[in-house]
């Protein structure tokens, strides 16, 4: 593993590009801000002055993409995201989803019924102090509710211009096929990472049709800063669609995530590690 510019300035540009739709370009390298918030994604951080420092940080080292869930909180992740952040940089994506519900820390639950939707994204426009959200992404299929009336909800937001591209989170391919059928989709968010390759056949398919795939859970079991980053640059070289969101809710550990974008992997560990 070496670093290519061992004297550059910490940046999360080092990982390179990559297009979410045709007019939204971002680094590779982006910030999931699930961990924002309370024990089992649930209330407000332990440490909100610090939740706000490592998004501030995260901007000043390149990062300028974010990502973020009405269900994180629930809301709390998105207040404290426009608290700390707006009015928000030209550039800044800020991706948020809508359909998973709570009860209670660490209990999720799922609605993706139109009028859950629409409620929550309105919800989410409100909080991130937004008149149109970047990427909204529907968190789950709901079994209850055909997937085409979900994104046909989604579709009908998007033609009121409340948010401006589409994306599915936790899909198979058949149904990110369905989804491709009923709407543009340009990202997918599934669980990925060095341990749990289940969502191959969808990495594939993301790869095929050119739309950004955004690998929850990055780190896998990767507990110390050397196997974070091995993770983190495993992943970028995987696929050039791959958009790492590493979260974390502390600044040196954004800092060490942030660092894997310099990292480059050789030949021999990239078969190692495959």
């Amino acid at each position: 593993m070496t670093q290519t510019n061992p004297a550059a300035t910490l940046s999360a540009a080092a990982a390179g590009t990559l297009s979410i739709g045709a007019d939204l370009r971002v680094h590779r390298l982006g910030f999931g801000a699930m961990r924002l918030t309370g024990p089992g994604v649930w209330g407000a951080p332990a440490d909100r002055p610090e939740a706000i420092r490592v998004l501030r940080r995260a901007l000043e080292l390149g990062v300028n993409f974010i990502d973020t869930a009405d269900s994180y909180g629930p809301g709390v992740s998105e207040e404290i995201i426009a608290e700390a952040l707006h009015p928000y940089p030209p550039g800044l994506v800020i991706a948020t989803k809508g359909g998973l519900t709570r009860a209670g820390p660490g209990n999720w639950g799922r609605d993706a019924h139109p009028a859950h939707l629409r409620a929550a994204c309105e919800g989410s426009l409100r909080r991130l102090r937004l008149s149109q959200i970047d990427l909204y992404q529907l968190h789950a299929v709901d079994p209850r509710v055909p997937l085409e009336d979900s994104l046909g909800e989604l579709a009908r937001l998007r033609t009121a211009g409340k948010i401006r591209h589409i994306g599915v989170s936790n899909v198979s391919a058949e149904e990110l096929a369905r989804a491709q059928r009923t709407v543009a989709v340009v990202s997918v968010q599934n669980r990925y990472n060095l341990e749990d390759r289940d969502s191959e056949e969808v990495l594939r398919n993301c790869e095929r049709a050119g739309i950004a795939f955004i690998p929850w859970f990055p780190l896998g079991a990767g507990r110390d800063a050397a196997n974070a980053q091995s993770a983190i640059a495993w992943l970028l070289a995987r696929s050039p669609v791959m958009l790492p969101i590493p979260g974390t809710s502390s600044v040196a550990h954004l800092e060490e995530n942030v660092a894997a974008a310099q990292l480059r992997l050789s030949a021999e560990e990239l078969r190692a590690m495959t």
